[in-house]
């Protein structure tokens, strides 16, 4: 089972792109009841010099530039000593309880994945997602120009991920990917937990059935859309037969 609450750590050089999908609807609500915490860090503010540069020329000759690995290892130091120093603190107050035997139970055991993202990484899969669910924080890398230093693959990040077989301009679109498809799977994120149950990719291979709602027929006036005018709810589903909906439902899986 999924953790009760998940620290996602997004490093990032265009810090604004995050805040109005993050902070909105299903994500934003479970953030402010505290189910989830997003920290979108700027990797320029870990820079060691006056100009913040995070990019500089391929080794070797070729196009575009590549991220360095010295502002992403400064970024990853600063966030892993940030969490042991919250881990210790949870610890020092676990020492209160009288009951020794307690204490290792109160004790704070938090577990991290760092992640960079990138169009040769592994393919990411729901799988993946309820893989993830289980740690304590995430922290994610996002590329830019060419991507980073393979040093930061080889050495900072424990996996590399991509969101599919193409090529996009940066890794902020499959952090916010990653982090939706995480942060679902945590207990209390979605309000109906029915809705886990059935869903795609729930069991191995599996894939929804169609859903319909109001009205029962709707008429389409539009050729360009359609040649079709009426468009109706398939007749089992109004049949009020849960068995026939629930057979008519396995069939269309």
């Amino acid at each position: 089972m999924a953790k009760n609450k998940i620290h996602f750590h997004l490093l990032t050089i265009f810090p604004e792109i995050f805040g109005s999908y993050l902070h909105t609807s299903i994500l934003g609500r479970a953030e402010s009841e505290g189910k989830i915490n997003f920290d979108i860090i700027d990797i320029r503010d870990f820079t060691n010099d006056k100009h913040k540069k995070v990019d500089d020329t391929p080794y070797g000759g070729g196009a575009g530039m590549v991220m360095k690995v010295e502002p992403i290892y400064n970024c990853v130091s600063a966030i892993k000593l940030k969490i042991q120093n919250e881990k210790l603190i949870m610890n020092s107050q676990a020492q209160v309880i009288d009951d020794k035997s307690q204490v290792k139970k109160h004790q704070s055991k938090e577990k991290t994945r760092v992640i960079v993202f990138s169009a040769k990484g592994k393919q990411f899969t729901e799988g993946d997602a309820k893989r993830l669910a289980k740690y304590d924080h995430l922290v994610m890398i996002c590329p830019r120009y060419e991507g980073v230093d393979e040093r930061v693959v080889k050495y900072i990040a424990d996996e590399e991920l991509s969101i599919g077989p193409y090529v996009l301009t940066g890794g902020e679109l499959p952090a916010m990917i990653v982090a939706d498809a995480v942060s679902r799977l945590i207990p209390g994120v979605l309000g109906n937990k029915d809705s886990l149950r059935e869903e795609s990719f729930s069991k191995p291979d599996y894939l929804e059935y169609p859903q319909y709602t109001r009205p029962a027929e709707f008429t389409n006036d539009d050729a360009s859309i359609s040649k079709t005018k009426k468009w109706k709810v398939p007749g089992i589903l109004l049949s009020g037969d849960h068995e026939k909906i629930r057979i008519w439902r396995a069939g269309k899986k």
